[in-house]
């Protein structure tokens, strides 16, 4: 029996009128209609026949959309909510600003990079740029912020996606984003349930664990979901991730192989999440179509029994007509019960209620997206980019650079999918840098490997002699489906490794990722950036030529709990 007042409460807070279309809607759906509300989908483009299937055919809840144009993300979210009968959820991965669903919108920068000001103002301003640009093109609910504690440097997904390593610094920047965020009436999710950044796999690969205590998780990972939900968040985005602790505190029957990721896990959704946290709002998977759901239990079982043991919204398919029949099967063979669906539509339905869906036409329009990208915002991607790069490493005293002793440059850059044979490259840092230092009378070269094989390498006296300074400029970022975030050198012998270190004044940033210290322990200058945006590298050289301070906070340990990185 659903308590339909407990929606006047946090995290909804709706009036008699909001309660009476919930209430209402409910008791005119189908079994089929509920089934289809179930399901949150993901858009790429404005594909009519696919949005023809997700709003007539299965009547899903929501969609996400990913990073499009302005003129096709409109385009989407207008045949969306034009289309569906009732009005749809439409989210993105709005982490870092509005880039998250618009490729016109601002990037503020990673959450991290926000953390390495040390100003909590900024996580609420990008909170609000999130919801500002998100609104203009449609969207009304953020997959952020990521609640994670970046507490293993081996973690390969989260990294500079979190506040960082500090429980207390990623709650108090995670409460000012999602403050401002809903405050403009876009829903925030909090992510990703029971905690990633412990373990060093990716939930994208396989199933991962939060190691903790139970006590240790009540002091980190616990106190930031308790607070934020006492806070308002309105959901709460649950990983496959596996939290044994608490599973067999809850459950003391369990063995170690009877122990399910959060996403599938009872005792974590519903004795964890629901009844000790004190969450009434709407719980949503990650992503299915990872391994980390997969190889937990047989799909066909899985995707109802998902929402069987307490989550709301089933996030993504690996194949939508399958899963659709594996979740119609499931209702219809009481895997899911009556009374769950109606419980699990009736959180869907109050969230849309507590957005005011129900009450307008929620359809974007050009004009409205105007908020794109503007002065306001680009203004704080600026002072963002300047109080967030960090000179974690200073031991021979180069910086500033003298330009009365420095003046060629040898730059090494290192980018994702990159390799000795062919050496592709993107473009990236250097194609930015070069400009802006030959304009301050540098000459810049690019490394580009000859000859590899013993005895026929390049002769060791032509770099000593003709550089004066070497620049590495690595732009590895993390991302999913990693098994590692460490360098791959070229072969063969590391051909581009950090081996003038004894003989040219040699500089190292790294732009997406705080732990690569771990990898050029030899390098006596090393930055951090803890990620980009439009005007990084701009205050990257003034701070390299002493005309802007390094003004960071360092938000993990960049030397990777090790002591020859310091030295």
């Amino acid at each position: 029996m659903i308590d339909f007042n407990k929606f006047k409460a946090n995290p909804f807070f709706l009036n008699d009128r909001d309660v009476e279309w919930v209430r209402g809607t409910l008791e005119k759906m189908s079994t089929e209609e509920k089934t289809g509300q179930l399901f949150f989908l993901i858009a790429y483009e404005p594909d009519r026949e696919f949005i023809e299937k997700v709003t007539k055919n299965i009547g899903a809840g929501g969609v996400m959309c990913r990073a499009m144009p302005k003129e096709k993300v409109i385009e989407t979210v207008r045949l969306l909510q034009t289309e569906s009968k009732l009005p749809m959820l439409i989210s993105a991965n709005l982490e870092a600003g509005g880039n998250g669903i618009c490729s016109d919108g601002t990037k503020i920068g990673s959450q991290m990079m926000v953390a390495a000001t040390g100003k909590k103002e900024y996580a609420a301003a990008l909170g609000a740029v999130c919801a500002e640009e998100g609104l203009a093109v449609g969207a009304n609910y953020a997959f952020a912020p990521v609640v994670d504690i970046d507490y293993n440097f081996r973690n390969p997904i989260t990294n500079t996606r979190t506040f960082g390593s500090d429980a207390e610094t990623v709650l108090s920047f995670s409460a000012e984003y999602m403050k401002e965020c809903q405050s403009r009436g876009v829903a925030c999710s909090v992510k990703h349930f029971p905690g990633d950044g412990r373990d060093e796999r990716d939930q994208h690969l396989c199933t991962t664990v939060n190691d903790l205590s139970v006590e240790e998780w009540d002091k980190t990972y616990g106190r930031i979901y308790r607070s934020l939900i006492d806070g308002g968040a309105k959901t709460v985005m649950v990983g496959h991730i596996m939290q044994p602790a608490y599973s067999k505190l809850l459950n003391p029957s369990l063995s170690d192989e009877e122990i399910l990721p959060a996403s599938l896990s009872k005792e974590l959704l519903c004795g964890l999440l629901r009844e000790k946290l004190g969450f009434d709002g709407l719980i949503i998977t990650d992503a299915t179509t990872m391994a980390g759901f997969d190889a937990a239990m047989p799909r066909e079982k899985a995707v109802p029994y998902s929402i069987a043991a307490g989550c709301d919204m089933f996030l993504f398919t690996k194949n939508l007509d399958e899963d659709y029949a594996f979740m119609k099967k499931g209702v219809e063979d009481g895997v899911i019960t009556a009374e769950r669906l109606d419980s699990a539509v009736a959180k869907i339905l109050a969230l849309k209620a507590s957005l005011g869906l129900h009450e307008k036409d929620n359809i974007p329009t050009a004009e409205k997206a105007n908020a794109l990208g503007c002065a306001k915002h680009k203004k704080i991607a600026g002072e963002v980019a300047d109080c967030s790069i960090a000179l974690v490493k200073n031991k021979q005293n180069i910086l500033p650079l003298d330009r009365a002793k420095i003046k060629n440059i040898l730059v090494y850059d290192i980018e994702s999918g990159e390799n000795a044979i062919g050496y592709a490259r993107s473009s990236g840092v250097f194609e930015q840098i070069k400009p802006l230092l030959e304009r301050e009378g540098f000459s810049v070269t690019r490394f580009v490997p000859n000859d590899g094989k013993e005895g026929r390498t390049a002769k060791y006296a032509e770099t000593v002699d003709k550089y004066d300074l070497i620049l590495y400029l690595c732009n590895l970022a993390t991302k999913s489906n990693q098994t590692t975030v460490r360098i791959e050198w070229l072969n063969p012998m590391g051909v581009n490794v950090p081996r003038f270190v004894k003989s040219v004044p040699t500089v190292f940033v790294s732009t997406e990722n705080p732990y690569h210290l771990l990898d050029v322990p030899m390098v006596k200058t090393y930055i951090n950036t803890y990620g980009m945006n439009d005007y990084t590298v701009k205050y990257l050289v003034e701070k390299l030529l002493g005309r802007s301070e390094f003004k960071a906070k360092e938000p993990v340990d960049a030397f990777c709990g090790r002591w020859d990185t310091r030295i």
